[in-house]
């Protein structure tokens, strides 16, 4: 589609760490964005998106909103359930009657973390945590559904500006510690939301549909995001491995998540950068390290 001068819906796009980076990129690329937050339009109300899609008459709808807490998810599964699992086909049906692009975004989650290779869009999921089922209902249920101009794009680990995330928190709590321990056998692919936004843009930009798998390139664990950020910030802090059993959480996570990047890849002929490399401009420049 062409994104210049296109009226873009963004669902989660005023508050959410990754809706805000879409609002920008879109708007850089000429479109015109609108950022919506539960209080403009409440994504488990299908009548309230509806008047706000018909009085506003968008070209893109983009669904950035979800359940993210994963612990909690596990004490409110219905919540989790009726935004991951039931919301999604009902959007992309609204997107539907209008014949205009629907864009969804899942997540690394979905699968259990028994492989030891990139998961590539091809492998079924097989998520253990509420959380993680969750958001792979609502994949079943727009693949159901069957609207030809849907995009899934699953994505996993961010950081960025604009909101709190494990990188901000983490340099956070290097400045009042002298020694932190964070995990090291959960490895993954970390994402910046201005990364995936871009690249998000390219994906629409071709008209791609079906599902696609975006992270930055490479894969680390918790704890060695953790280290370069806190050393790429100049503290002192220590920063110590620990494994997982060290730290029981409500919520199973995957011991291996990591995307397999190759079908973005040959669709667009970009390679995402490496994680290392967006980190570092997220640490000396957005959250102003390198000053």
């Amino acid at each position: 589609m062409r994104l210049e001068g296109s009226r873009i819906a963004i669902l989660g796009g005023k508050t959410g760490l990754l809706g805000q980076a879409l609002a920008t990129a879109f708007g850089r690329a000429g479109a015109l964005p609108f950022p919506l937050s539960s209080r403009d339009c409440d994504v488990l109300n299908p009548l309230c998106v509806e008047q706000w899609l018909d009085k506003n008459d968008p070209d893109l709808l983009v669904n950035a909103t979800g359940y993210t807490q994963v612990d909690q998810a596990e004490d409110e599964p219905e919540m989790a359930f009726a935004l991951n699992g039931s919301a999604p086909p009902l959007l992309a049906t609204l997107a539907a009657r209008r014949s205009i692009p629907f864009v969804h975004y899942s997540t690394d989650f979905v699968f259990n973390g028994g492989k030891r290779t990139p998961y590539t869009e091809y492998d079924e999921p097989g998520a253990s945590s509420v959380y993680g089922i969750s958001k792979a209902d609502g994949e079943r249920g727009l693949l159901k559904l069957g609207y030809d101009r849907t995009l899934i794009i699953r994505i996993s680990w961010l950081f960025g500006p604009g909101k709190s995330n494990f990188v901000k928190k983490i340099i956070g709590l290097s400045e009042t510690h002298s020694k932190l321990t964070v995990v090291n056998d959960q490895i993954g692919s970390p994402s910046y939301t201005p990364d995936i936004a871009a690249n998000t843009l390219k994906l629409l930009e071709l008209d791609a549909t079906g599902i696609f798998h975006l992270a930055n390139t490479g894969e680390t664990s918790w704890h060695g995001l953790a280290n370069m950020a806190v050393s790429l910030a100049g503290k002192s802090c220590t920063v110590s491995p620990v494994p997982s059993s060290g730290y029981p959480t409500k919520a199973g996570r995957p011991p291996y998540s990591v995307l397999d990047l190759a079908k973005f890849i040959r669709t667009t002929g970009t390679t995402p950068r490496r994680w290392e490399d967006a980190l570092k401009q997220y640490v000396l420049d957005d959250l102003g390290f390198g000053a």
